[in-house]
């Protein structure tokens, strides 16, 4: 199993100098508003990632008017300690280290501790644009697939060198074919490998969504799931041939698996224009649950969950579903927030389980 037992922040957010001791593996956060509830919960999520959940810039981490920060973690997977540094100097500098060893890759950390975490703003995943959905796969994949996320981050690279040399071409009209044919066959390499990877991994994914979101709601809703993208019947070198002038017109680049994109449909309708607020948190719910399951097979442990304001969110029922899945079924280490201490200390009673409850 796997627990994180202790944290400790200096300069985090609104954390001067803190630490805590996590003793069983159901925590709750309580506390009003404000007061650093979330902030905790990222920085779990920053151990097990080397970067923030709400925060992708690291600089917006750090307390206001300091600089620098360090976040600690101790980390006991079956009877494997792993103590986890992350620390971002004065000058920026960003350092992560595991047992003392600092990565040469930042890159190299993901997917040693899985986590998942469900916060209020996840239902852009549904609702909002498709960079949503690929960042919610890519997040899934990359913790299973180190070789998937190198080339994540490699073809990444060389979709901002391609876009900054259509740029060049539109405003200075030099036009260097060479240059052109490299990048394009760099990119076509990695982002087949996407592609195939993605393939893979919907396989898997869209039936077990399905199942949990019949589970939840005891209804199917005529859900579907479609992956989407450029290449299903297209050649990906042809598409970045054929799209060239408009590329250069638009300076970017149109066509590629940085266009995929994850669509939902409910009786063969568009899932977000049709469904009702109970229906999106439950497909919403149904997305993490099946998250969740693929960590737990692919890592042979069950992953870190970490659950923001989720009593605000979903109704009882719905609640109930959730904490007999990863409290019950699958015990694996949950910290959950919530404003009101009576509530979730009843809660977390009437369901039998080991809890700790940490008032902020």
């Amino acid at each position: 199993m796997l627990y994180l037992n202790k944290i400790s922040l200096f300069q985090f957010k609104n954390y001067s100098h803190n630490h805590w001791y996590f003793t069983e593996p159901v925590i709750g956060i309580c506390g009003p508003n404000g007061v650093g509830k979330t902030n905790l919960l990222d920085a779990i999520y920053f151990l097990c990632f080397t970067k923030g959940y709400f925060n992708r810039q690291d600089a917006n981490n750090v307390e206001q008017g300091k600089l620098g920060m360090r976040v600690e973690g101790s980390f006991l997977n079956n009877t494997s300690l792993m103590e986890v540094v992350g620390i971002l100097r004065e000058n920026n500098k960003k350092e992560f280290l595991l047992n003392t060893e600092p990565y040469k890759k930042f890159s190299e950390h993901i997917g040693r501790i899985p986590c998942v975490m469900i916060a209020p703003d996840d239902i852009s995943i549904i609702t909002g644009l498709s960079e949503e959905r690929r960042r919610f796969i890519d997040t899934i994949i990359s913790q299973c697939n180190q070789s998937y996320l190198e080339a994540l981050i490699q073809y990444n690279k060389l979709l901002q060198q391609r876009n900054s040399w259509l740029k060049q071409i539109a405003e200075h009209k030099v036009y260097d074919k060479d240059l052109l044919e490299a990048i394009n066959l760099q990119m076509v390499h990695y982002g087949e490998i996407i592609y195939k990877q993605r393939q893979l991994f919907m396989q898997e994914f869209t039936p077990m969504v399905i199942q949990y979101y019949t589970e939840i709601a005891n209804n199917k809703d005529g859900l579907k799931l479609q992956y989407e993208s450029h290449l299903h019947d297209n050649d990906f070198e042809s598409l970045l041939k054929s799209s060239v002038d408009k590329d250069i017109i638009l300076q970017r680049t149109q066509m590629g698996v940085h266009k995929d994109d994850l669509t939902f449909y409910m009786h063969d309708i568009s899932f977000k224009t049709r469904a009702s607020q109970g229906q999106r948190k439950t497909l919403l719910l149904a997305l993490k649950l099946a998250e969740f399951s693929i960590l737990k097979k692919e890592k042979a442990v069950a992953p870190i969950l970490l659950l923001d304001d989720i009593f605000e969110k979903l109704d009882e029922q719905r609640m109930e579903k959730l904490f007999y899945k990863v409290c019950v079924s699958e015990q694996c280490q949950v910290f959950i927030t919530d404003t009101h201490y009576n509530r979730l200390n009843e809660y977390l009673s009437k369901m039998q389980i080991n809890f700790q409850i940490i008032n902020l």
